[in-house]
Parts: C-alpha cells; structure tokens; sequence
C-alpha cells in the first residue's frame, strides 16, 4: 500500500470515529475518536499512517484558534496571575523531578547500560515537556530513547483520555468560558488571519525554536487580537479538522511493538502518571483557591499533558482557554530551557 492510501484510509477511519463519538456525546469527539481508533488499529499491526503535514498544519489552526481569545481584557487577567502561573512552573519541575527520581529507583536493576545512561533515560522521560524534545535531549545524553518515547507517548494518551472524560462527568464544561474577540467568520479577514500564521509559523522554524507550527501562529495571532482587531472567526470544521489531525498524529504512535516494550517500564510509566495527574489535581484546587480561577481550569492548566491537546481540552469545554493556554505554554518553555541544566544536576546527585 502506498504512503498516500496509508494516509488516506488512516484519515478515512479517524473521520468514522469522530462522527461515532460525537453520536455518543463524547468529550472532544474528533480527537478523541480519531486518537482511540487509530491507536488500536496500529496495535494491531494495520498499515495506518501519519502526514507531518497535516500534524503541523492542524497545530497551526489550534495556534490561531487559541490567539483569538487573547483580548486586551484577557491580557489585564493574565497580567494578575504572573505568580500563579511562576508557581506552577516550580511545581511542573518538582513533579518531574520526583518522578524520574522514582523511575531510577525502581528500575535501576533492569535498565542496562551505565549509570549517566540510567538517569537520562529515566530523568527525561519524566519532564513533563514535549515529546519529540524530550527524546532528542535523551539521545544527546546517551539514555535510551526508545524508553523515553514510550513513556511520554503513553502518559499523553493516559492525560488526553482521563481527564476530558472525568471533567465531563463533573459536569463542569461551560462552567468557565471566554469567549473570543471575534465570533463571525470573514472571508477576507480569515485569509489574513491565515497568512499571518503562516508568517508566524516560518519565522519561528527559523528560530529553531521547539513546536514552531503552534507557537508561530499563535504568537502572531494573539499579538493581533491583543491590539483590539477581530479579523474573524474560525470556522468549527476546519477546528474539528486540526482535532481530528492530531488524533491521528498520537494514535499512530502506538507500533505494534509498543505493548511489548518493557511491560514493567510501561507499567511504572502507567502508575507514575495517574500519580502525577492526582498531585497536579490537587495543587490546581490550591491555585484556584489563590487566583479565584474555577479549578477545572487550573486542572487543565496544570495537567501534565501536552500543550496542543489540553489547549483543545479547554475550547471544546469552555474552561478558560487563555488561562490554560499561557499556564501550558510558560510550562513548555521553562522545561525546554531548563530541562538540560537540571538534568546535570539530576545526574550528579
């Protein structure tokens, strides 16, 4: 089968299972279909596949839908959270750290390789940071890659699906919504909406900066709707399009391979993470309780979940996108600088 019918079935069968959940009223239908569907499928051993592209372009969208809520009255709101949003940066390191610490003391004997390699491996597959970064700085430390892409592949996937899931039942969507500044789609203002993002999304690549086809956009779109313009709106299909895309991009990532992959890592990967989810649970009542934010929100702002993902989270439910945007984003960026320093540190203790 070629690349394009991989491709082509991969985004046929996705489709199906969105429309299947949002049939059955599920949280966030067009990812989370998409993300249960195709997982299993790759599992089990089908030709499914995933087109960077499209990974990039639907992060792009989900850039540009979450820039429209920075209004210059969401602005003033942020600026009185500074502390909380410091505060949770701390406590994203702490976790992470306290998490790795664990991970080496329960497979030290089992790991192989030296001891510098050991830490690595166990220190960057529980920075709660991106994926594809976190796997890199492993390799460049000499730790076990494979190890450390499972880990966060599976604690994404874990985050992703438990905790819409439990907040739906909560019965807490549409407790806390901000709408955007614009709320009808331009034809024109929405081809200028999307040149800017593509402006933004090159000239952050050329950075080198991580996850330039999120931050791109959605730098360059907040920048805009900062000043007070509303452009336009974003049409809900292209939105549940980027969804459905980035479904596909986490469910194609569970190879056959991946179940037998050292269980028992995967298993302590597995208990780690609700851990962290309860600790994170936790300290978001805390904060809400300081900012007079709705915990829901402060949960999905803290949760060791990917940025895209619990950014979606918090549009698809109403709970405070632009809090848990910038809480999720200042987490990524800290973790990316500091995530080499700390880990000298890690490994010389």
């Amino acid at each position: 089968m070629t690349l394009f019918a991989r491709a082509a079935s991969t985004l046929m069968l996705a489709g199906l299972a969105g429309w299947v959940c949002v049939q059955l009223r599920t949280p966030i239908p067009w990812m989370i279909g998409p993300l249960l569907a195709v997982s299993a499928a790759t599992i089990l051993g089908l030709p499914t596949r995933s087109l960077a592209p499209l990974r990039n372009g639907a992060q792009a969208v989900i850039g540009v839908a979450l820039g429209l809520y920075f209004t210059p009255a969401v602005a003033g709101l942020m600026g009185q959270m500074w502390g909380a949003v410091l505060l949770s940066v701390v406590w994203s390191l702490l976790v992470g750290w306290g998490f790795a610490a664990w991970l080496l003391w329960r497979h030290r004997a089992d790991l192989g390789g030296d001891a510098p390699s050991r830490r690595a491996t166990c220190y960057f597959a529980a920075a709660i940071g991106g994926a594809s970064e976190m796997t890199l700085l492993a390799e460049r430390a000499k730790g076990r890659t494979d190890l450390v892409a499972a880990a966060h592949s599976l604690r994404l996937v874990m985050v992703t699906l438990s905790i819409p899931f439990a907040l739906t039942w909560a019965g807490v969507a549409g407790v806390d919504p901000t709408l955007p500044g614009a709320r009808v789609v331009q034809p024109l203002g929405l081809l200028g909406v999307a040149v800017l993002a593509g402006v933004g999304a090159l000239l952050m690549r050329r950075t080198g900066r991580a996850n330039p086809w999120f931050l791109g956009p959605f730098l360059a779109v907040t920048a805009l709707t900062l000043t007070g313009q509303e452009w336009s709106a974003l049409p809900a299909p292209v939105s549940n399009a980027a969804q459905l895309a980035i479904g596909v991009s986490l469910g194609v990532r569970f190879a056959p391979e991946f179940l037998r992959l050292a269980p028992r890592w995967l298993a302590s990967v597995a208990i780690g993470t609700l851990a962290m989810i309860g600790l994170c649970a936790a300290f978001a009542w805390g904060l809400s309780s300081w900012t007079g934010q709705h915990w829901a929100t402060m949960v999905l702002g803290t949760s060791p979940g990917g940025i895209t993902e619990m950014a979606v989270t918090a549009k698809a439910l109403a709970l405070g996108v632009p809090v848990v945007t910038v809480f999720q984003v200042c987490r990524l960026a800290a973790v990316l600088i500091l995530a080499e320093p700390l880990y000298r540190r890690f490994k010389a203790g």
